[in-house]
């Protein structure tokens, strides 16, 4: 039996040697296991815990991480069994700059490791709480950035973009396996150069350096203690680097000394800043780029940045290689392709009160001469108290207004130039609307030389105009009329189907209601940006006819 009793001795000699041990369950038998599995541990009894009070908005998050954490095979992202990795670091330091691009960086409760104490007994909570947040951050981070902030519908009605949310889930599994964190993190900001450029200038209103999106040797100061003269902290280090001041020896760079002081002094009273030599918070942000600016005008003008930089992550990163764009507070239509507009109209859009809809949808057909229904709406508010005289419509007397001779109108969403002809008599039209005026009966065509683009709203031409001179262009029921609307056409088709301008020709004298089906769809956008920065930096400000900004800057709390 001696033998029996040497494996006895020889294990609890060995069992102290892999300390911290812990059991798998609270109450399992004497089963060892590593700290690195008591973090996992810690992590998936914390988001159990969690689960059932995390708001709707979070669940799928909190059930893409429960999922995650309870695979065997899925190692933990950003701590190790002693500290955070330079993995969670990375990130860390990433979603620090969240404001750079127009999000906030103090949405994402991010750990303080400046609290960590590896030799303190709940050294494992706080590395499995700092886990849990990072990972929370991250998909906090990814959503926000690709439109999530804001649910538009519920601002207006008008306001209905086509969001692409990233799933949870394959956030976070494919960001395990991402050699660069940050750089996958950045990806899901919009991929155009007017969001960037947008970027660039709100850096600069906010007396910031710009700095590219990969430029990796930007130094962010993070959150921490307020660094003052003779303290050593590790923050130091990046203070030395942000502000280029090197230290005589290795051994100082953590210290606050006195030549440190001097830069940061200046750099305060350079920058209108107290100089008392210290970075707090607020230094902090001045450091960072992120400060508010002083510059009169600068707040409503970096409100109104951050307002269009959300409307960008409203669009996919793709647009595709080949669209149609309209601004609504533009009033402008753009056909780009590859990148490059080759052809610009004015458009008019729908008045304050019947406001075109803000959208993405697929063109899928030109139609050529088309035969509409009015609407009964329009029918009952505007074209009955205009085809009689004044009050005689409910006498029978009076004659017809020969002036309602031509109108605009919307049907099923889809709008078309009606010709309405002052008929000879009045017996059948007067029949007809008085008899029900929920749903009078009348039917239209529109003029031979209309050419409509249906979407879900379209674009058509108008008899009226003059309103393509005006510069305030909001006189439509929320159609989209386009000026000289046969180049628009003739230019989708070319690239479509290779029309020219004779098989255009003949088209249009084909007769009425003629439908050309388009062999590629042709994504439109329907967008509404009130500001814009032109190749020269300078910057382009459209009227925000419809309100939205307003909205969007009280919902996002600016």
């Amino acid at each position: 039996m001696r033998w029996v009793y040497r494996l006895a001795l020889t294990l609890a000699v060995i069992a102290p040697l892999h300390a911290p041990a812990f059991a798998a369950e609270p109450e399992a038998p004497a089963v060892l296991i590593g700290a690195t599995e008591a973090i996992r541990i810690a992590i998936q009894n914390r988001l159990s815990a969690k689960f059932t009070a995390a708001s709707n908005a979070r669940k799928s998050e909190q059930g893409a991480l429960v999922e995650f954490y309870s695979a065997p095979e899925h190692h933990l992202l950003w701590v190790d069994d002693k500290e955070l990795t330079d993995r969670g670091k990375m990130v860390m330091a990433e979603i620090a700059k969240a404001d750079d691009y127009g999000l906030r960086a103090s949405d994402y409760a991010l750990p303080k490791p400046d609290t960590f104490d590896a030799s303190d007994p709940k050294a494992t909570d706080w590395l499995a709480d700092a886990e849990i947040k990072i990972s929370f951050a991250v998909l906090g981070y990814a959503n926000d950035a690709r439109g999530g902030r804001i649910n538009p519908s519920r601002l207006s009605e008008n306001l209905d973009p086509s969001l692409a949310l990233p799933n949870p889930s394959e956030v976070i599994e494919s960001i395990a396996f991402r050699s660069d964190p940050a750089a996958y993190l950045r990806s899901f900001q919009p991929d155009q150069p007017q969001f960037e450029a947008l970027r660039q200038k709100l850096l600069e209103l906010r007396g910031g350096n710009p700095k590219s999106a990969d430029d990796k040797s930007a130094v962010i100061i993070p959150d921490g203690p307020m660094l003052k003269m003779g303290m050593q902290h590790e923050q130091v280090v990046l203070l030395r680097k942000r502000l280029d001041v090197p230290a005589n020896s290795h051994a100082e760079e953590n210290t606050f000394d006195a030549a440190l002081v001097e830069v940061v002094e200046r750099f305060q009273d350079a920058h209108g800043v107290l100089p008392d030599g210290m970075v707090g918070p607020g230094m902090r942000r001045l450091l960072n780029g992120r400060q508010k600016t002083s510059v009169a005008g600068g707040s409503a003008k970096i409100r109104a940045i951050l307002v269009n930089m959300e409307r960008w992550r409203w669009l996919p990163h793709d647009l595709g290689p080949y669209y149609v764009t309209v601004n609504i507070p533009e009033f402008t239509l753009r056909v780009v392709a590859d990148s490059k507009t080759v052809h610009t109209t004015r458009v008019v859009v729908g008045k304050p009160d019947k406001q075109t809809p803000v959208f993405s949808d697929e063109m899928q057909e030109i139609v050529f001469n088309p035969f509409w229904n009015v609407p009964t709406s329009i029918k009952v508010e505007e074209i009955r108290p205009y085809l009689r005289e004044e009050a005689a419509w409910f006498f029978g007397g009076g004659g017809w207004n020969a002036g309602c001779s031509s109108v605009t109108i919307c049907a099923s969403n889809i709008s078309a130039v009606m010709s309405i002809p002052a008929p000879s008599t009045g017996t059948r039209w007067t029949s007809a609307i008085s008899r029900s005026t929920s749903r009078p009966d009348l039917t239209t065509c529109s003029a031979t030389s209309n050419s409509c683009f249906p979407t879900s709203t379209t674009s058509t031409c108008t008899p009226q105009k003059f309103l393509f001179a005006q510069p305030v262009r909001a006189e439509s029921h929320g159609c989209m009329r386009v000026q000289n609307p046969e180049q628009l056409a003739l230019i989708l088709l070319r690239h479509d189907q290779g029309w020219n301008e004779a098989r255009f020709a003949s088209a249009i004298s084909d007769g009425y209601d003629s439908h050309v089906a388009l062999r590629q769809r042709i994504t439109v956008y329907i967008t509404y940006f009130t500001l814009k920065v032109n190749e020269d930096g300078s910057t382009s400000n459209y009227g925000d006819i419809y309100g939205h900004d307003a909205r969007m800057a009280a919902a996002l709390g600016l």
